[in-house]
């Protein structure tokens, strides 16, 4: 029985990125590491010092300014930890003494993201959204004096996701896309910063990319520790310290897949093509339910409800029977969700709507 998971954290890879990745761990790489290099290391031993290592970091690096069409004003930088780290290190890094920002609540994590902000300067909730559909920027109440405003552009728990980015003239935004990143074209004028975890559509856990305009360099407090230090690590390539080696290595098989499957503008066809399946579905009638507002509804992250919650049990049981795992909806919601990152194949969104259909004509 073929399975797939719709987990919200770790996305699954690619079968051909998981059979590059163990040829190289076992030294076996046909076309790279082993013959290229002669050394006969597992990509796990490589030392980050090394220029075999280097060549690994520069072509992801190189990959990933072709996939967003990144300038020389743009630095890259590939840190340890996820992006909740960034919540505090975003504004450790941006905000001196007696500066605000301003962010947009819109669920979970933009809230948690302002939580963590307010510990380091004046944080300002500029607006806020109800749960179920995302405050329209005309609503925005920007401070005068904001340094950047922050937003999260997928906002996983509730299944939310901004469709566009308003450029706010002098002041930058700063946006979480752990969620989406890569999955669709954006435009890079209105963004002083963006960060994503990599596990959702980049690769494995322990990494955070960054891209940040060089405007935003060199304000960190000399209080930054230089592993956190923004500056530092674009000056160093991200090796002030040792950085995340293979989850970078990772990283770059990912976004070779990703360019040789047509980039960021084939990756968007693919999210509404897998997302559209699943919401036509969805609202055929109520017997299952989707809260957010059509016009902000995630193409990555398909939140729905059964409408009788005492089938909840019997639809997660038989699902995962049938292969289909990890749809629990987050605890702070409930209900189910299907997070359809990069790397989901239809087949898989096939699998499940065949099974949501099946289970409402069963039980509906």
């Amino acid at each position: 029985m073929t399975s797939f998971s719709f987990a919200s954290a770790q996305a699954p890879l690619p079968p051909s990125v998981l059979e590059e990745l163990e040829c190289d761990i076992r030294q076996q790489r046909g076309s790279g590491i082993r013959k290229e290099r002669g050394s006969g290391q597992s990509l796990l031993e490589l030392p980050f010092s090394a220029s075999e290592f280097e060549a690994i970091r520069a072509g992801a690096e190189q990959d990933l300014r072709r996939l967003l069409g990144l300038t020389s004003e743009h630095h890259v930088l590939f840190l340890q930890g996820g992006a909740t780290a960034l919540f505090s290190l975003v504004p450790m890094n941006l905000l001196r003494e007696g500066e605000s920002a301003d962010y947009i609540e819109t669920g979970l994590w933009s809230r948690r993201a302002l939580e963590a902000a307010s510990a380091w300067g004046a944080i300002r909730a500029a607006a806020a959204g109800d749960g179920r559909s995302l405050p329209r920027p005309q609503t925005w109440r920007m401070s005068s004096d904001s340094v950047y405003c922050h937003v999260t552009s997928n906002e996983t728990a509730e299944g939310l996701q901004f469709r566009s980015f308003p450029d706010l003239g002098g002041v930058p935004l700063v946006a979480d896309m752990t969620a989406d990143f890569l999955t669709r074209p954006i435009p890079l004028d209105p963004f002083g910063l963006i960060y994503a975890s990599a596990q959702k559509n980049i690769g494995i856990a322990g990494m955070t990319i960054v891209v940040i305009h060089e405007d935003l360099l060199g304000r960190a407090g000399k209080g930054v520790p230089a592993p956190f230090n923004f500056a530092l690590q674009a000056a160093a390539r991200s090796k002030v310290n040792t950085p995340p080696t293979f989850a970078i290595a990772v990283a770059g098989k990912m976004l070779r897949w990703l360019s040789d499957a047509g980039g960021l503008d084939a990756a968007e066809a693919r999210a509404v093509r897998r997302s559209a399946s699943l919401y036509s579905l969805i609202d055929q009638d109520d017997f299952y339910s989707c809260p957010a507002a059509v016009q902000d509804r995630s193409r990555i992250s398909i939140r729905f409800h059964l409408s009788e919650a005492s089938l909840e049990a019997a639809f997660e049981t038989e699902a995962e029977a049938t292969g289909l795992l990890h749809l629990r909806g987050h605890p702070s919601v409930g209900g189910f969700r299907a997070s359809l990152y990069n790397s989901a194949p239809q087949q898989a969104v096939d699998a499940l709507a065949a099974f949501m259909d099946d289970f409402r004509r069963r039980k509906g």
